[in-house]
């Protein structure tokens, strides 16, 4: 109450401050995504990360490649002519100080298609550097004659991700807005109190990617992140001013003056935003678990977003309706429909309804649910690449025609770096690798294994050892990368595709190998997966009691209850369980993508079940908080469970409802950007907000509400206290 006082009589100094603050972050918003220079999907710190960071710098592999496909219907690009023309159109770049080499891809081929050809670039530039310099590689890259080129790898796709992140941004503006407008003009039936939930929403986004915009100065964040903020403060912005300004428009009618009026709203509907909003950032502190740069930079993106959503509906939002007071009614639309609207008693008489039968609804709903749950039992991860990406884009085309035509698993092997204690091209060092490297080879799941020695003929470690004395063979080796120093590479080919579950259990059996003397560090794009699920595995457990335990704890103070708090996060983990469900039905067995205009990659993006149950368990406490609380106002004025039940539902049913309905707009509108992790994101929490505000707030809820009757409320005297 005081709060709502204070806010009004600072009114016009609340609202000008937090004006300037967002014309100031606006201006950096357009220039964010370029900003942004890494995908975030590694595992700093692990063996495989380790590995990589060893073959750059001891072995001298490149720091960064790109891959430039070639097709053409009438040429033979196999032939000797058509690889000379294709080298010769890279003489601009290869002139380029900063291109280590340029050469014929030699991965052996699937298929004998004499239309396709491709060239590896290899450049001196980490991954950063080589995004500054892409526009003007591209530029220096000819085209041959008769032929289409496509540029593949991780900075082309990188590239393409940022100019996809503009173009999602450009559509949920252009589209997502409009529209989200559209509908709070229905819901609210006047134009000023449909502009301010609107204006809290934008707001939150221009606020947190202008402070992700100086935060880029000093640390390395995701190009995924600016769509998930953009996602996440649209909704949850217009999602809390909502019930403010609906609880505002309610006491204008009761309280003797706007003041008042803006305070009753700041008490009641203000509180439960603050309650809710924790339950959310509880969600995404959770995210700090998973020790991988990508999930800390979307929980960096949604707790600065949440947060500036809460602080917005808290003191901008109450400013501007003690600014605009009795105004918030004028400039009608849709008079007949908000009549109707407002003398409906749909929600009583749903309630009413539920609780005649509220064991059998409970099940069948439940049964539905826990149903929908069962594909993530059969549910595959991978980590994307250009997949990410629409099949228009060209590095996924790149990547595309490289994966139908060229054996995957010998361009994505599994690398070793092995680290001897005198020099490799020493005998008794030669001896140890060959050890080892047999013990490999006889490893099940083993395609190949090459090593130095293998390139030499696969002689004797004293016959190696004589070759390696003469200068042109150890030179060679230095320039292919297979030695250096006290260090080795060993290529390790599986006989399965590199993202499936038995290439990576043959990664666990090499790390398990007895080196004996030797140091190994075992790296790649399996090995990559296999530290990034790893660290998923061991932070899982404890997020999920982070999440359930402080959220259960918060709801416990909110609404002194134990079993209300207790149902709240069963409901949740159905319709999370649900939503994931669908997410794995769509991405990873292929169902409804062309109605979506998705693709289906085949398996699930290592990232999403996280995400997902951080950012869903939190939204979904929403309509929970919103819900109970009003329950509770009319339990404690009655004392009848199940008479608050029913008007608790009347008084909210619509509103939240109105609250989904904006939500499943917003977040709806995201299922049709560029980039398929934004795209699965938009799914689950579609699925999980019209589960949650249909068939579990409205139908699960008021069931057991009547089941558990007086018990909802029963709480230990020193949690009720006097």
């Amino acid at each position: 109450w005081r709060w709502g006082i204070r806010m009004y009589r600072l009114r016009w100094a609340v609202t000008i401050f937090w004006v300037l603050l967002f014309i100031v972050s606006a201006f950096f918003v357009p220039r964010l995504p370029d900003r942004l220079k890494d995908s975030g999907l590694t595992a700093k710190g692990s063996e495989s990360d380790h590995g990589f960071s060893l073959m750059k710098k001891e072995l001298g592999t490149s720091l960064s490649t790109i891959t430039v496909v070639y097709t053409s219907h009438d040429i033979d690009l196999t032939s000797v002519q058509a690889k000379k023309d294709i080298l010769q159109s890279l003489d601009k770049l290869k002139k380029q100080n900063y291109v280590e080499n340029i050469h014929i891809n030699s991965t052996p081929r699937l298929k004998e298609d004499k239309g396709i050809q491709s060239v590896v670039v290899e450049l001196k530039l980490k991954n950063q550097e080589a995004l500054n310099h892409f526009r003007e590689i591209k530029g220096l890259m000819g085209k041959p004659k008769g032929m289409k080129t496509f540029v593949d790898g991780e900075i082309a796709t990188i590239h393409e991700v940022q100019q996809a992140t503009k173009q999602d941004m450009a559509h949920s503006e252009k589209i997502g807005l409009p529209i989200a407008l559209l509908v709070l003009l229905f819901i609210f039936g006047t134009v000023w109190a449909a502009i301010l939930p609107l204006l809290v929403g934008i707001m939150s986004v221009s606020l947190t990617l202008g402070i992700t915009y100086r935060l880029t100065e000093f640390y390395s964040l995701s190009n995924f992140l600016p769509n998930i903020v953009m996602m996440l403060g649209l909704a949850i912005g217009v999602d809390y001013a909502l019930f403010l300004v609906s609880r505002f428009r309610e006491e204008l009618k009761r309280q003797q003056s706007v003041e008042e009026a803006v305070a009753m709203a700041t008490q009641t509907a203000g509180q439960s935003v603050f309650f809710s909003g924790f339950a959310v950032l509880i969600g995404m502190f959770g995210m700090l678990f998973i020790k991988l740069p990508i999930i800390y930079s979307l929980c960096l993106g949604g707790v600065l977003v949440v947060f500036s959503a809460m602080i917005l509906s808290c003191t901008l939002l109450p400013s501007l309706l003690g600014i605009i007071g009795h105004r918030i009614n004028s400039l009608k639309v849709f008079a007949r429909t908000q009549k109707r609207m407002e003398n409906s008693i749909i929600w009583e008489r749903i309630a009413l309804s539920v609780m005649k039968r509220p064991a059998v609804l409970a099940i069948v709903i439940s049964t539905l649910l826990v149903s929908l749950m069962l594909p993530i039992v059969h549910m595959k991860v991978g980590v994307p690449t250009a997949e990410v990406l629409p099949p228009s884009y060209e590095s996924r085309k790149g990547a595309e025609l490289l994966k139908e035509n060229y054996d995957v698993r010998k361009s994505n092997p599994i690398f070793i770096i092995v680290k001897t204690q005198e020099n490799v091209t020493e005998a008794s060092s030669i001896r140890s690798i060959k050890k080892y490297e047999d013990k490999i080879h006889r490893l099940p799941g083993v395609l190949s294994v090459q090593s130095f020695i293998d390139v030499l003929g696969n002689r004797t470690p004293e016959e190696t050892f004589q070759l390696l004395k003469l200068k042109g063979t150890h030179d060679r080796m230095i320039n292919e990368s297979l030695l250096r120093g006290n260090f080795a590479l060993l290529t390790v080919v599986p006989l399965s595709q590199p993202n499936s579950a038995e290439a990576s259990n043959l990664v666990h059996q090499i790390r398990n190998v007895s080196a004996n003397n030797l140091g190994t560090y075992v790296t790649g794009q399996t090995a990559l997966l296999v530290d990034m699920m790893d660290r998923i595995n061991s932070g899982l457990p404890l997020l999920m009691m982070f999440i359930i335990s402080v959220t259960y704890v918060i709801l416990l103070y909110a609404f002194r209850s134990v079993l209300i708090p207790l149902k709240a996060v069963m409901m949740n983990v159905l319709s999370l369980g649900a939503s994931l469900g669908i997410v794995v039905i769509v991405f990873q067995y292929g169902w409804l993508t062309g109605f979506l205009n998705i693709t289906s990659t085949g398996y699930v993006s290592i990232i999403m079940p996280v995400t997902i149950f951080c950012i869903v368990f939190g939204i979904s406490m929403d309509y929970e908080v919103f819900l109970i609380s009003r329950i509770k106002e009319e339990y404690d004025r009655s004392g009848d469970n199940e008479k608050s039940t029913a008007t608790g539902l009347q008084k909210t049913g619509r509103l939240i409802s109105s609250a989904a309905l904006i939500l499943l707009v917003v977040v709806g509108s995201f299922i049709f950007t560029n980039i398929e992790i934004t795209k699965a994101l938009g799914v689950g929490l579609f699925c999980a907000i019209f589960i949650d505000a249909t068939l579990i707030r409205i139908i699960v809820v008021p069931a057991l509400m009547k089941l558990l009757g007086p018990a909802n409320w029963w709480a230990p005297r020193w949690i009720v206290g006097k």
